[in-house]
């Protein structure tokens, strides 16, 4: 809808990212999760590059097909993101970043897709890639208050129980703890 390829940097947006974590990050986390027993679960925001907030003022021509006659020269002035836009990843980083700061979870310094928040008897850690969410604890009512806290904030999807991450197959055996399958490999 929003032609993103035609906007100018310096005119139209600052900055631009993707929203990409750190594999070693993945792993050292995966293997916490294992030495520790701990919970791990999956979630999904919906619509994510819609959340965002914009912070530049930017107009469009109306899309093909929504065109009123009598408005043919006027344009939409942009109140959200939509997706085209070329900081829809970083306003929505950043809106997500403020939530977990409000909610008393830090980022962590390896990587800033990471965030964390220690309690009375251990602590969560949140992953995020782009609109996927992995999140582990060794609480189970701490990973459902945090689902909670981010399904009011998000239209969040839960996906339960974590089965892959980035082509990486999960899975938990009772005796030998969690193991990550990769293209047919043990690891």
């Amino acid at each position: 809808v929003v032609k993103g390829f035609q906007q100018k940097e310096g005119v139209y947006y600052t900055e631009i990212f993707a929203l990409v974590m750190k594999l070693n990050i993945i792993r050292f986390v995966l293997s916490i999760v294992a030495i520790e027993e701990l919970y791990l679960e999956q979630l999904d925001a919906k619509t994510v590059f819609l959340h965002g907030d914009l912070d530049e003022e930017i107009y469009m021509h109306q899309p093909e097909g929504f065109l009123e006659e009598r408005k043919r020269n006027m344009v939409c002035k942009l109140k959200k993101n939509l997706y085209g836009l070329k900081q829809v990843l970083r306003q929505w980083y950043e809106k997500f970043e403020r939530f977990m700061h409000k909610e008393g979870n830090q980022k962590c310094n390896a990587d800033h897709y990471c965030f964390f928040k220690r309690y009375k008897s251990g602590c969560i850690i949140l992953l995020l890639y782009v609109d996927e969410m992995v999140v582990a604890s060794s609480n189970m009512d701490e990973i459902q208050n945090l689902k909670i806290q981010l399904s009011k904030e998000f239209d969040m999807k839960d996906l339960g129980s974590k089965k892959k991450i980035l082509g990486m197959q999960i899975m938990r055996d009772e005796q030998k703890g969690i193991f990550a399958v990769i293209s047919g490999k043990v690891h």
